[in-house]
């Protein structure tokens, strides 16, 4: 019994000693693949689809291609509302899609005669670029879209929606670029450092994340920082609601396992300007239009109306 109970503590030291180890080099070969998503190109049927989309409520596309500041070529659609009422919506898609994800709030943000751009964010979809930054960089590809739609349509006002990786890029804009005067944000971060002990807890626990598997999320960390040149810590949509006034609808469903509550909640609890949170029972990560359509479309126009009103 004694020599049976010392092999299984035995065991258990050995997987004990192990497991830091090995989720180390798990976060060495995960930790690239941060800055570098899965790119998935526009489709034929993707491009049918939209279209058929904008049909359906009498909108009219044109391809659009910015430069950004440090050089690469971002493509995607401006899209003109049948009867437009002088506003423009920012449509940012999540890590690893493209711009026809955003085609759902697309639908109902043109029949209400907002105009909408949807981009290819940098290293997805027809977009150039090699590197994804949630954040770090693309604020100032939102500026170079935003310049250039000024430029050329002169919109009343400029609002953004985005979902995910998109929301937290949204929040990162709007804290540095005044055009955008407010934002939709589903299932965003708080930074991008604690969101990492979510996908190193295998996105079941963060704790699990921040005790056994930490050092797989702190050599991807290490990783991805030495090859982006930037701090996760410094990707934070929670500062930068803190750093500008500005209207926030935050949206999370509560069984969303990928990022979870606590990420919305704090930012919620960060934001210096007007701000409104919505829980949707029953939705997973950025399946709230989904699970709840008609009162997601009820509180997204209803903010950009009071935002609208209120200037």
């Amino acid at each position: 019994m004694r020599k049976k109970l010392k092999r299984v503590l035995k065991i258990a030291l050995i997987v004990l000693l192990a497991s830091p180890v090995l989720a180390a080099i798990a976060g060495a070969f995960l930790g690239p693949l941060v800055l570098h998503p899965f790119r998935h190109k526009l489709t034929a049927a993707q491009i049918i689809r939209a279209d058929e989309t904008f049909l359906r409520v009498g909108a009219t596309r044109e391809d659009l291609i910015v430069r950004a500041p440090d050089g690469i070529m971002l493509r995607g659609w401006k899209v003109r509302a049948a009867h437009p009422n002088g506003d423009w919506v920012l449509l940012l898609h999540g890590r690893s899609h493209n711009r026809s994800g955003m085609l759902g709030p697309a639908e109902f943000l043109l029949d209400a005669g907002y105009g909408v751009v949807m981009m290819d964010s940098r290293a997805h979809g027809e977009s150039g670029g090699a590197m994804a930054t949630y954040g770090y960089l693309e604020h100032y590809d939102s500026h170079a879209i935003v310049d250039l739609l000024v430029l050329s349509d002169e919109p009343r006002h400029i609002f953004a929606l985005g979902e995910s990786m998109g929301a937290a890029v949204a929040l990162q804009s709007a804290a540095v670029e005044p055009w955008i005067e407010a934002v939709v944000a589903e299932g965003t971060f708080r930074n991008l450092r604690e969101v990492t002990y979510d996908y190193a807890g295998l996105q079941w626990s963060a704790l699990l994340g921040k005790t056994l598997f930490r050092p797989a999320a702190m050599v991807a960390d290490y990783e991805a920082e030495r090859e982006g040149g930037f701090r996760f810590i410094d990707v934070s949509p929670e500062k930068s609601v803190a750093d500008r006034s500005f209207p926030i609808l935050l949206i999370y469903g509560l069984r969303d396992r990928r990022i979870p509550r606590r990420h919305s909640d704090a930012i919620f609890a960060a934001a210096i300007g007007p701000k409104e949170l919505w829980r949707v029972p029953g939705a997973g990560h950025t399946r709230a239009l989904a699970t709840a359509p008609a009162e997601f479309r009820r509180r997204v126009l209803a903010f950009f109306a009071s935002v609208d009103a209120a200037n």
